[in-house]
């Protein structure tokens, strides 16, 4: 039966199918609730730990140093997560992670109270002592957190999920970060703070308790109590798996760089821009926000899926934006500091803004698909301990960079100058990174031909199975057909190709990153076909998707080729699934010999509108080249 021509605008389309796909996570019970518990808990903890600081800063005097217990105490907070990540990763394998979400937001509540308590007693030792509780809690939800995601959501809501949880997260630190400030500042300030810590955990414990169930991975799982050896064996597990190891090194690498901004901006804001505590409050915002929206645009800039592409591209931004701080004008001078709405009208002021912004922004870009890759691809068994090391790696690089900063700027490095040496460094680690995994610059390439050249309308993509092996089918229009395909499926493919088309050029980088299979004919190279064939038949045994275009060449005249038996040999091998797409608006592109040679003229459209459409999976069982044929041709309709 033939479908109807599209209609729609496309990015409409696209918007409506990432609006639906993530902020309607909030309202379903397997997401709303949790996003709510992390959302309290992440306030409740910099309510706590900024009033804390506020206290030490202004009652500390005589031969203690403010300085020296602000230090103590965060390295108080971030050493729980060295002690115990490795075993609350396993636990959180072993058992419920609702039972111990709820578990979490108990001892939540029991700390909340004692803190109260402290507050009101004013007892500096038992605030510290109780931070470093904090510090357990925050160690045991940590593997917790983002384990539980795959469990809950579907693969094409993954990026949604993820983008949600760390705009959440990022709120939630700038409101506690300033709510902690304004509350002991009050009249009675104390009791204040501590009444709201107390009923902030309550509400969270009240949340926790509608988080559904979910089912242990390892149940049977013997937990390993030595932290040290748990620790190692977590770490050489991890660098088993390079992709996911890298992913963590990116994550950990963006904790540094957070770190370090968020704690030289009281120092930036007086000394180099020569303003008051009004102006780190909007950079502090500025930067939240940023770090929202690049979190929440994922989703619809990733189409549903897991779009490694964006890393590099928020890699990019971190730099430029980065070294542009440097350059924007030293704004102190005089012995009063400016407030923010003098300050905002200063000349450079607003670049400046825009740079804290921009590095947010991008900062978002780069950590949540990272997230979603390390949750997509561990293995389920031991997704909580990747996740717990995971965090003591990012503890492990906050630390370290919390020694250099304190270094360079002992040495007389100035404080703009070190924001210039953490972009040019960024540069260097991504750099580092992409040539090791050279799939983040695949998908960046990719990421970057279909949302710059094309406005694509994804149709029914969800045919596409989930998991498990199926064949794709689709017509040949252009050289860049691959690419289009594997920039819109929401799970990666492996591509059979035409060998001389796989050693084409600049593509060739990109079909060797997609694990492509290079195929000739029996003329040809009979042993590269041979090859070929085994290929496909061990990528559908391993549970891979494999895409193959059964006319053997790219259209020279726009009409379908007739389908080569070449599929019937792959499908009589292994009958799986088999899922028909149809490719419009390609041919008159650059890419495609309408007009001769491809690639040989000069462009002729930009932002050109095209069309992937999935019809529905058709059984492998005695599936013929002619039916497929006809599928795909249905699907295409008159738009060529």
């Amino acid at each position: 039966m033939a479908r109807r021509a599209v209609t729609r605008h496309p990015l409409l389309a696209e918007a409506t199918l990432a609006s639906e796909s993530q902020f309607k996570l909030l309202a379903q019970r397997r997401f709303g609730p949790f996003f709510a518990t992390q959302f309290l808990g992440a306030f409740n903890d910099n309510i706590f730990k900024n009033a804390l600081i506020v206290l030490i800063a202004f009652q500390v005097a005589g031969e203690q140093s403010p300085e020296v217990l602000i230090n103590i105490s965060a390295g108080l907070f971030i050493l729980p997560f060295f002690l115990f990540s490795a075993t609350f990763g396993q636990l959180a394998d072993k058992l419920d992670k609702a039972r111990l979400i709820r578990i979490t937001k108990l001892l939540e509540v029991l700390i909340m109270v004692a803190a109260a308590v402290a507050f009101m007693v004013d007892s500096l030792g038992l605030l510290i002592a109780l931070l470093f509780l904090m510090g357990v809690q925050s160690a045991l939800f940590g593997p917790v957190k983002y384990s539980i995601l795959p469990q809950q959501l579907k693969p094409a809501e993954l990026v949604g999920g993820n983008g949600l949880v760390e705009s959440g997260t990022f709120l939630a630190i700038l409101l506690g970060t300033l709510a902690g400030g304004l509350l002991i500042g009050t009249d009675q300030g104390a009791t204040w703070v501590g009444l709201t810590l107390v009923a902030v955990a309550l509400i969270g414990l009240v949340t926790s308790r509608w988080v559904p169930a979910t089912a242990p991975t390892v149940p049977d799982l013997k937990v390993n109590l030595n932290p040290l050896t748990e620790t190692w064996r977590i770490y050489k597990f991890l660098r088993g798996n390079r992709t996911v190891f890298l992913s963590i090194l990116g994550i950990s690498w963006f904790w540094l760089l957070g770190a370090l901004y968020l704690a030289q901006l009281p120092l930036y804001a007086k000394d180099v821009l020569g303003a008051n505590e009004q102006v780190v409050t909007l950079l502090l915002v500025l930067f939240s926000v940023g770090i929202g929206i690049g979190s929440l645009l994922c989703e619809k800039l990733s189409g549903g899926k897991v779009e490694l592409g964006l890393v590099p591209f928020g890699s990019i931004g971190l730099t430029i934006f980065g070294i542009d701080l440097f350059f924007t004008p030293n704004m102190a001078g005089g012995d009063m500091l400016v407030g923010a709405g003098e300050f905002i009208r200063q000349p450079g002021a607003l670049r400046l803004l825009v740079d804290i912004l921009g590095i947010g922004t991008f900062g978002g870009f780069y950590i949540v698909p990272l997230y979603a890759l390390i949750q997509q691809r561990s293995a389920p068994s031991h997704r909580s301990r990747v996740i717990a090391g995971n965090n003591i790696m990012n503890a492990l690089f906050m630390v370290g960079g919390a020694v250099f900063a304190v270094v360079a700027l002992g040495a007389g490095l100035e404080i703009d100058a070190l924001f210039l040496a953490l972009a040019v460094m960024n540069a260097a680690v991504a750099v580092y990174i992409y040539s090791l995994v050279p799939e983040f610059t695949m998908r960046f390439m990719t990421w970057i031909l279909i949302h710059v050249l094309y406005r694509i309308d994804k149709q029914d993509l969800q045919q596409i199975p989930e998991e498990g092996p199926a064949v794709l089918v689709c017509n040949h229009v252009s050289f860049v057909d691959a690419m289009v395909v594997g920039g819109c499926c929401p799970r990666p493919v492996r591509f059979v190709m035409y060998y001389k088309i796989f050693n084409v050029p600049i593509l060739n980088f990109i079909f060797r990153t997609a694990r492509a299979i290079p195929i000739a004919g029996s003329k040809e190279n009979p042993q590269l076909l041979e090859q070929a064939y085994t290929d496909i038949a061990d990528a559908l045994e391993a549970g891979e998707l494999v895409c193959v275009f059964p006319e053997g060449q790219i259209t020279r005249d726009g009409a379908l080729n007739e389908f080569r038996p070449g599929v019937e040999r792959i499908l009589a091998r292994n009958p799986v699934p088999v899922v028909p797409l149809a490719l419009r608006g390609l041919w008159g592109s650059f890419f495609s010999r309408r007009y001769g040679t491809a690639m040989m003229s000069i462009p002729r459209r930009f932002l050109s509108r095209i069309a992937l459409v999935a019809g529905h999976p058709i059984p492998g069982e005695n599936v013929s080249a002619v039916k497929l044929q006809q599928a795909v041709a249905e699907l295409r309709g008159e738009w060529l």
